[in-house]
Formats: structure tokens, sequence, C-alpha cells
């Protein structure tokens, strides 16, 4: 019976599913990259979510690995080349926590223009600041979504919804997508100079690595708000709190950090900046889907040979 290591917390629909499909799951979460390496050769497959990261001396390691599932989207985590190499498949989970993230990150608009993190808690401490806590509306506004892939769909919607003006910067949207979606596209510096809030759906990988820093910033409207639920590495983090203390930035909403866990950080204690754990895609549905998906992508390539979602499916026999 094949093995399948599931190496991060996931629900437990992912056990049942590689059970029922007639393989045999092995739970073993928080391991080091020590214990990891040591045991990680008796398995064919790994599905890991964000707080593993899979290196090429780990990759090099798992001698019988066939295919790893990130039960998620980004893949930032796992040596895709390495995997390549060895003629491991790695997959993903795209669609899994779309609707999750994209929700997050407009609850993290929301409350960067009404204050609603800093009024909650100042009422909980029994202040009633009415006045410190004047907001904007977002009805009128523009809002720049950068990176219109899955999530950035689900946040322009809902924008739209919201009678916000949307426009997008996407190098890989066509006109007819644009046009069915009834959004703007535009260059990223229309965008930095149009957006009141700017929110960024993009992966993380060599063009988008530091892209807002202080030069992106200097092309944004004074005031801008912007909301980063993406990954952290493409935030020059200095820059954003320079352009936050000088008031160019009116408020920074973050859920995703250059280091993580991010137990001490540059943004703390900023009054303008409301900061979340990575917990974008962390609901209940996000969960039980992506732990189903991972599960079923994963039985149906060591038993069948199919690949779905994979990110190196071409380098892959």
């Amino acid at each position: 019976m094949k093995k399948v290591l599931i190496a991060d917390k996931a629900d437990k629909l992912c056990e049942t599913v590689l059970r029922d499909k007639g393989l045999e799951p092995v739970v073993k979460t928080g391991m080091t990259p020590a214990e990891l390496k040591a045991c990680i050769a008796e398995y064919d497959a790994i599905i890991v979510r964000s707080a593993t990261t899979l290196t090429r001396e780990l990759i090099e390691a798992a001698t019988n690995l066939k295919a790893v599932a990130r039960a998620g989207s980004g893949v930032d985590n796992i040596d895709v080349p390495a995997c390549s190499e060895k003629n491991i498949l790695v997959m993903n989970t795209p669609f899994g926590n779309t609707v999750s993230t994209g929700e997050h990150a407009l609850a993290m608009m929301m409350s960067l223009a009404r204050h609603i993190p800093q009024a909650n808690a100042s009422t909980h401490a029994g202040k009633w600041e009415k006045k410190k806590f004047e907001g904007v509306e977002l009805t009128g506004k523009t809002l720049g979504v950068i990176g219109c892939g899955n999530i950035g769909a689900v946040v322009a919607d809902r924008a739209m919804g919201l009678k916000m003006n949307v426009v997008v910067y996407d190098p890989l949207m066509t006109v007819e997508r644009a046009r069915e979606m009834g959004v703007t596209m535009v260059t990223l510096d229309e965008l930095y100079a149009q957006a009141d809030f700017i929110t960024w759906h993009v992966t993380m990988n060599p063009a988008t690595k530091g892209m807002l820093n202080k030069d992106a910033i200097a092309k944004m409207k004074k005031g801008v708000r912007l909301i980063n639920c993406a990954r952290g590495g493409i935030m020059v983090e200095e820059d954003v709190k320079a352009g936050l203390a000088s008031g160019h930035i009116a408020g920074l909403a973050c859920d995703v950090y250059v280091t993580e866990p991010a137990t001490d950080h540059i943004f703390f204690g900023l009054e303008n900046v409301v900061l979340t754990p990575h917990i974008a895609a962390s609901t209940k549905d996000a969960q039980v889907t992506v732990a189903r998906q991972a599960a079923e992508q994963i039985a149906d390539y060591l038993l069948n040979g199919v690949k779905k979602h994979a990110v190196n499916g071409d380098h892959v026999k």
C-alpha cells in the first residue's frame, strides 16, 4: 500500500479520502527539517500547507517520493526545480481557498476604511472616541487590483457590488476577460496614479519580489490605502513603513510578512496598520475543500497517473 505523509495540519477529510482510495495516510505534523529528512524516504507522496518547507536537501533525501501536493495555492515553500529534477510531480489546489482569501482582503479593506479594529479595542477599553475614528466610504472610490486571477477576480467582483470603480493590472489578462468582468485594464503606473485602495493578488516570483517599494509608493496617490493578502515578499517592508510614517500611505492592512511567523515586526504598534497572522485562507470551508482536493489529486496521480493542477507537469514523465 502506498504511503502518503500529511506533514502539516489538515482537515480530517484528507485522511479519509486517502484511506477510501486505498492509500495509507500518515499524519506527522510539526516535524523539524532533520526529523522530516530522517523519514521522508518512506513515503510515496507528501501533502503540505505553508508550515513545512520542502528544500532541495529534503527532496534529495526523498528517494521514494513521486508527488507533492500543496493544500493551498502558493508553492513558494517547495523547491519545484529540485522536484522536477527528481521526477516528482508538484500540485497545488488553486481554487480551494479562492473565496475565503478574497473575502478576507475585502474585510481588511473595510477595516482600513472604517478603523474597525482600533475602534473595537477602544470601545472594549471603556472609551467612547467617536471623533477619533472618522473613516471613508468605499462607494465611488477606485480600487486597484494587481493580479486578477482566481482571487483577484473575486475581490474585483465583490468590490463592484460595493459600487467601487475597479481598475486592474495583470499582464496575463485579455481584453475579452476584462470586458466580461466589467473592469478596466490599466498599466501599473496608471493604477498607482488612480487608485484610492490597492490590493495585491500575485504569486511570489522574481518579477513580483519587492514590487511594493519606495519607487512604487512615490507613484501612488497621497492617502492611498494598501492591502496585502498575497505574499510578504512582494513588499519592501522598510519602504512601506516609511510611507506610513510620512502620511503618503494612509493605511496598510497586511496578512503576510517577509518572515513568518512574525512575532516581532516593524509594523507592530503602528496606529494606521491592521495586521492578521496569515489567516486569509483560514476558514472551515476552505480547509475542507483544499484537504479534499489535495488528497484526491495525490490519489489520482499515484493510482492512475492523472496530473491535476500540476505546476511542473511538463517536466515530470
